[in-house]
């Protein structure tokens, strides 16, 4: 059986890596083990590393060390060296050692199984794994039947029930060529003692109504029916992991919901109008705000200035200065959005315009670009810090533009500013070398947070942004700009993101949307949007200074 890849990518591929997370929210535990799948010389080597980025992410809101490593390194003891190992079991019928084995059986302490390769051991005569736990495993349940034109959704276990709210599992299928972009395997589990063992968190097959459990527990051990990295969205399952990490850790954490909101892709050509309607509402309702702000504007084809090159530096840019100003007095703060968020006059994917571009990954070919090193992105960085502090700007953090940096830029982010305000996208090697379809290839994935990560893989402590933003499809105007998504779909975000006990409420607004000639009820909706999340319970805070 061959699962179904989801929509992620990887990290950088070291064989073992120990890493500590700074305590700045709660005590929670001392030490972690990932254990990932590596199955060597095949396509998806390095797929499970990923998913292990992932988690060690998550582990990063949390007060402990973590350590990363392929399962067939496993060596006996470690389980009881380690208050939790979280194994991911992505690959199918990937051997596990005897060791590893040997100790889930007779472990102390926590241990946390995801999705395949349960029956290694549940159905090894070897062990005794019901009478121990209380637990059957079943076997695998995927798709209810093959999709097709003529029956393009044959339904799986997809919804996820978590604290009342229904999570829905990704699905999407190409009739034209047959492919389905979906993760539907679960592993199959029942309560055999429910002295033993019981079932927190349950999975419904949406087709046939049929009911299984999500997550199962047996004192210190853990089961998760899928791999919940794969696929992962605002209203998806994702978040279960992501709360109950408390419960697996034992944290103790209150319920501590709060927003945050921050105004994107300042640069020299925003207007002072819309920065003074947005700043005036927010500053109305007592609400602090970030501002990415991108410090040198540059337009070097001049694909928007009839051909000639244009430069704008911050000195110059009298009308956003004034923005600016009028803002910090009113509660902003500026986040440093790259030095000019796009590369040089390659297009980069769009048309090498400020604010439309990658700066620090090379979108065109998914790769790092030419002069990827930390010293060349160190020096873009103290660049666009020198022209705020030129300037008598304070720069809270950082904001990678379009959330996309190569592994070594994010080092860089990481020695040069305390905070990011971003999701971000990692990898499964310094220099990756993505959808190449041989053997070992690497990965990349996108990981949005719902709380604050105190470090994450690349050093960086990340304030979330979880919910998206309001968009507005202006394909008629421009080329670029033709996904709509509405305050009503980033207000669902936030009212599943409540599930998370600490959980943020963190969007992004584009003031360009207030221009007049655009026609657009932008003004309207972001305040329906803030009201809203308002409604919701979060409470506003400052991100610069959220713990």
């Amino acid at each position: 059986m061959r699962k179904i890849i989801l929509i992620v990518a990887l990290l950088a591929g070291f064989a073992q890596l120990t890493v500590p997370s700074i305590a700045r929210a709660q005590a929670t535990t001392a030490s972690t083990l990932i254990l990932y799948d590596n199955p060597q010389n095949d396509p998806y080597s390095k797929l499970g590393l990923i998913y292990a980025i992932m988690l060690r992410n998550l582990l990063g809101h949390f007060n402990t060390t973590v350590t990363i490593e392929p399962v067939q390194n496993y060596t006996a003891g470690q389980i009881g060296a380690t208050t939790a190992t979280f194994y991911i079991g992505d690959y199918y019928n990937n051997p596990l050692p005897t060791a590893f084995m040997n100790d889930v059986m007779t472990a102390k302490n926590t241990v946390v199984w995801f999705k395949y390769n349960l029956w290694e051991v549940a159905w090894n005569s070897a062990y005794t794994f019901t009478q121990t736990y209380g637990i059957n495993f079943l076997g695998l349940a995927g798709l209810n039947a093959q999709p097709s034109s003529s029956n393009p959704t044959p339904g799986f276990y997809d919804t996820v029930t978590y604290k009342s709210m229904p999570m829905v599992k990704y699905y999407a299928y190409d009739a034209s060529s047959g492919a389905v972009s979906a993760d539907p395997d679960i592993g199959l589990t029942s309560v055999a003692n429910s002295a033993l063992a019981q079932s927190l968190v349950t999975i419904t097959n949406s087709k046939t109504g049929a009911t299984a459990p999500y997550v199962i527990r047996s004192g210190n051990f853990w089961y998760f029916a899928d791999n919940p990295f794969s696929y992962i969205g605002p209203t998806d399952r994702y978040l279960v992991i992501c709360d109950m990490l408390h419960d697996i850790l034992n944290t103790g954490a209150p319920v501590n919901h709060r927003a945050l909101v921050r105004l994107e892709d300042l640069d020299a050509y925003t207007t002072t109008s819309s920065m003074q309607q947005l700043t005036n509402y927010l500053y109305g309702l007592k609400i602090p705000f970030t501002m990415a702000t991108i410090p040198v504007y540059t337009d070097p084809n001049g694909y928007y200035n009839g051909g000639v090159p244009e430069t704008i530096h911050l000195a110059q840019a009298t009308g956003l200065k004034s923005a600016l100003n009028y803002a910090i007095a009113r509660g902003g703060s500026i986040v440093m959005h790259g030095e000019t968020h796009q590369y040089d006059s390659t297009p980069n994917v769009q048309n090498a315009v400020s604010g439309n571009d990658y700066e620090f990954w090379y979108a065109v070919q998914n790769r790092p670009v030419d002069e990827d090193s930390m010293q060349w992105a160190e020096g873009r960085m103290k660049d666009g810090l020198a022209e705020f502090t030129n300037n008598g700007y304070k720069v809270a953090g950082w904001g990678a533009p379009q959330y996309q940096m190569s592994p070594l830029a994010s080092q860089a982010a990481a020695a040069e500013f305390t905070t990011s305000f971003q999701r971000a996208v990692y990898y499964t090697a310094t220099d990756p070398q993505i959808g190449t379809g041989a053997a070992n290839q690497d990965f990349s994935a996108g990981q949005f947070f719902p709380y604050i990560i105190n470090q994450d893989y690349y050093g960086e402590r990340i304030v979330p942004e979880n919910l998206g933003s309001i968009q507005y499809n202006i394909c008629n105007i421009d080329p670029y700009s033709c996904v709509a998504y509405t305050w009503q779909q980033v207000l669902t975000n936030a009212q599943y993101a409540l599930v998370v006990r600490d959980g943020f409420a963190s969007f992004f607004f584009h003031p360009y949307w207030l221009e007049p000639s655009l026609k657009l009820p932008a003004m309207s909706d972001f305040k329906s949007l803030v009201s809203g999340v308002t409604k919701l319970g979060y409470k506003w805070v400052d991100g610069t200074t959220a713990k």
